[in-house]
């Protein structure tokens, strides 16, 4: 299991910038920590969810006065 935002998901062997697309974000617009460290957008395509790992995906929101 992977713990994505702080909830257990069966995502083990999924690439990452597949997750992405799957759960509806633009890989372009988020930021990911993975086992507490920022990614490089570059690596979100190589970069293979294993059991245990933890991600966190931030979304950027334009906005504001």
């Amino acid at each position: 299991m992977v713990k994505i935002n702080g909830e257990e998901q069966a995502r083990d062997g999924m690439m990452l910038l597949d997750f992405l697309k799957e759960a509806g974000y633009d890989s372009r617009a988020v930021a990911v920590e993975y086992n507490d460290a920022i990614l490089d957008k570059a690596a979100y395509e190589t970069t293979k969810l294993q059991d245990g790992d933890v991600v966190e995906v931030v979304c950027f929101m334009g906005g504001g006065a």
